[in-house]
């Protein structure tokens, strides 16, 4: 199994220019061409919440559908995420199930935890925005750790998003322990001048990293504040194989 990751914090699609453009940051999508993608921050914040990009557009215009959160609670019907965080999925992607990990913290967060099935092969993927508070940060990350824990079957997970953490490796960071592997696939923000890894990718054991880094194109420096950061992972469902 060899898949291609990326995390885009998508600003609410404002871009340097101040613009809010959808199209924009599909076309950026397309330059990645991941199979799995968290956006955060892909809903606007008030009002009726509604997606970023909208779901028409996804549907018509992207190899991509959205991880279905309609059932969490709080999900207003305009939205395609849960607290700004979205999963997209290429099509031919079974989506076996979608839980929900409340973020302890002072305002409303959460992650969403995908179950996915790819020939048979079921594999995890979280995607999360966490706090700007240290302590925060690692409680969250602990929360994540502590669900993907509590699943029946053992599979290989993805932990991916704007982690807010400046620390190359400590802070939040190491509360993910010795079963995960935290990528720094470089620096990700602010997106003209980047100087702070805060996009990251997390994997736990099994998974080999085949290629990493940061997506830094033309259109992608002035689409949102943050660039997008992908990897390229393969794993082996039997190690002896």
């Amino acid at each position: 199994m060899r898949l291609t990751f990326a995390s885009y914090n998508i600003h609410k699609g404002v871009g340097l220019d101040r613009r809010r453009d959808p199209d924009r940051i599909l076309a950026v999508l397309r330059e990645i061409d991941a199979d799995i993608i968290a956006l955060q921050e892909a809903d606007r914040r008030f009002g009726t919440r509604a997606a970023v990009i909208p779901r028409q557009a996804l549907d018509e215009h992207s190899p991509w559908k959205a991880v279905a959160t309609g059932h969490f609670n709080g999900v207003r019907p305009a939205s395609i995420g849960w607290h700004g965080n979205v999963l997209l999925v290429r099509r031919n992607i079974e989506v076996a199930s979608v839980h929900a990990v409340a973020l302890p913290t002072l305002e409303p967060r959460g992650a969403v935890c995908a179950e996915l099935s790819i020939d048979g092969q079921v594999l995890r993927v979280v995607g999360m925005h966490l706090d700007l508070s240290g302590l925060h940060r690692r409680n969250q990350v602990r929360a994540v750790c502590d669900h993907l824990a509590t699943r029946e079957a053992p599979a290989p997970a993805v932990v991916m998003g704007d982690l807010n953490e400046w620390s190359a490796h400590a802070g939040a960071l190491a509360a993910f322990g010795p079963e995960y592997r935290v990528l720094a696939p470089g620096r990700s923000f602010p997106a003209r001048r980047p100087l702070a890894q805060l996009d990251r990718i997390v994997v736990s054991g099994g998974w080999d990293v085949e290629g990493i880094g940061v997506h830094h194109s033309a259109l992608a420096a002035v689409a949102s504040d943050h660039l997008p950061v992908w990897a390229r992972l393969s794993f082996k469902a039997d190690p002896a194989a």
